[in-house]
């Protein structure tokens, strides 16, 4: 399906809008309706039980999203944040660079200078993508963090987060004062980050404001434990740079032994790979074929990364592998920035009294980005029908009830959905059109089940008492008793937790 006609159907369902669509929308800003709102807040709720499922010290705070200035100048995000940009000369559009020369330079333009990427433009003749003038030039690059005028004078700066692996950072020192002191030491954030793209586009993969989902380990450098054994036969499909550099887009499927043995990747970070990808294939159930991790090299990873993998998917509706999520292995580089600004000592003493500045591996996840791709990648045409094979735990409704006859069939009906509602199951209540038609409008959002209320439920004959529940993935039906549907339903809503040794 292609990107307009999905935003059309996911529009049209009330999964997400453009902000301010009276007023033409607002660039890079997006609104979620009613089953978008679910369908978010269940795939944060998925992450975060998987993720901080992996350990008994991984913990979830919610920070503040305004930091103020001396923040961002330790982390180096007023001096390294930045995106270049090339401006048309003629129409005065800005467009960000690698957007522009993406046939040119497909694996992008990180680690170039203005210089560099100004020669690349002229070389080629680009042409401005809105009045097709070949005059472009390329200006210093541009921060994109959204700065604020703090407090009631105005002199004091403070910036909304460019991204939410700061707020970690920050609390690191209170977490150990409060937690056991002991390493490894997770701290987790979900929530909305800030920056102001040059060129928002492909509609929640850039974004001015959007949510992330980002889990820091605080570790001991000489060494993060974990029961490695559990996961060494498991098979990845990963692109390393020398086969990139080769000409291949294609992942090679490695196991996790061959990654630490013939790779040279450390256990730890091997062992978060793996259930980094089984997250994605068996929890938001994406095709294993359609992923892979995609390292970077030394000159397009991110400044402070030692080890960079980005896990990436095939997403047909934006025409490519897109980046969904990462692993980056950090080093000490963020607690000793913030060391520095603030003036104090991140060293902390382990039992035995060895005394260590924690290095931190981060597992980073885009939460809207991956909102459009369970509808890239899980809604289908099954014949006359489109159906969105959702997994039950991250349906918006999971189960839809429906009188058959409103008039006789429908005080029954209502009854049955506010006692699954009141066992924590979501419900959409529908009575009209046709069943048909009922059907069709569940299975395009994702609903698993749906409960028919008929005249043998009223009824004094063999049936009294039971329902028709049709299952939205083989279209069965069978007919259940009223008391006994919760129970069937609860445990398909159940979130998948990540196995541990």
């Amino acid at each position: 399906m292609k990107s307009d006609e999905l935003f059309a159907l996911l529009r049209r369902r009330g999964v997400l809008w453009p902000t301010a669509e009276i007023y033409g929308g607002a660039q890079g800003l997006y609104d979620y309706g009613p089953l978008g709102a679910r369908l978010k807040r269940r795939i944060e709720e998925a992450w975060t039980t998987w993720f901080l499922g992996l350990s008994n010290d991984y913990y979830l705070i919610d920070p503040a999203e305004i930091l103020p200035e001396a923040v961002v100048r330790a982390s180096g995000h007023l001096e390294n944040f930045t995106d270049p940009e090339v401006v048309c000369d003629a129409c005065h559009s800005a467009f960000r660079a690698d957007t522009v020369l993406e046939k040119i330079r497909p694996d992008g333009v990180d680690g170039l200078t203005a210089a560099e990427i100004a020669a690349i433009v002229h070389a080629n003749r680009v042409h401005c993508p809105h009045c097709g003038s070949s005059e472009l030039s390329v200006p210093p690059p541009f921060n994109l963090m959204f700065g604020l005028d703090y407090g009631v004078t105005g002199h004091e700066r403070a910036y909304l987060r460019p991204e939410t692996a700061q707020s970690s950072y920050l609390a690191f020192a209170r977490m150990w004062d409060v937690g056991r002191h002991a390493l490894p030491l997770g701290i987790a954030v979900v929530g909305k980050a800030y920056r102001n793209e040059i060129a928002p586009r492909q509609v929640l993969f850039r974004l001015r404001a959007f949510t992330q989902a980002e889990l820091q380990i605080f570790f001991d450098p000489r060494g993060l434990p974990v029961p490695f054994d559990a996961v060494r036969e498991e098979r990845l499909p990963v692109l390393r740079v020398p086969r990139r550099e080769a000409g291949e887009e294609s992942p090679e499927w490695v196991t996790a032994a061959e990654l630490v043995g013939k790779g040279n990747l450390p256990e730890f970070y091997v062992y978060h790979m793996v259930h980094t990808f089984r997250f994605f294939r068996d929890v938001l159930r994406y095709p294993g074929d359609r992923i892979r991790f995609f390292e970077k090299s030394d000159t397009e990873r991110a400044f402070y990364n030692r080890i960079q993998f980005d896990i990436e998917v095939h997403v047909e509706s934006l025409a490519g592998y897109k980046e969904l999520g990462a692993v980056h292995y950090r080093g000490d580089y963020d607690l000793t920035r913030h060391g520095q600004g603030a003036g104090k000592d991140f060293t902390v003493t382990l039992t035995g009294g060895t005394r260590v500045l924690p290095h931190v591996l981060e597992l980073t996840f885009g939460v809207d980005r991956n909102v459009w791709a369970t509808a890239d990648l899980l809604i289908a045409k099954d014949g006359e029908r489109t159906v969105w094979r959702l997994p039950p735990y991250l349906a918006p409704v999971a189960v839809g009830v429906f009188p058959l006859i409103p008039k006789e069939h429908g005080s029954e009906a209502v009854r049955i959905a506010n006692d699954l509602a009141a066992h924590g199951i979501p419900v959409g209540y529908d009575d009209t059109g046709t069943i048909g038609k009922r059907y069709a409008r569940m299975d395009e959002a994702g609903t698993p089940f749906c409960v028919t209320v008929d005249g043998g439920t009223v009824g004094t004959g063999p049936e009294h008492g039971t329902v028709t529940l049709r299952e939205r993935d083989g279209r069965t039906q069978s007919r259940w008793p009223v008391g006994e549907l919760a129970g069937r339903i609860a445990p398909a809503l159940l979130l998948p937790w990540p196995a541990r040794a």
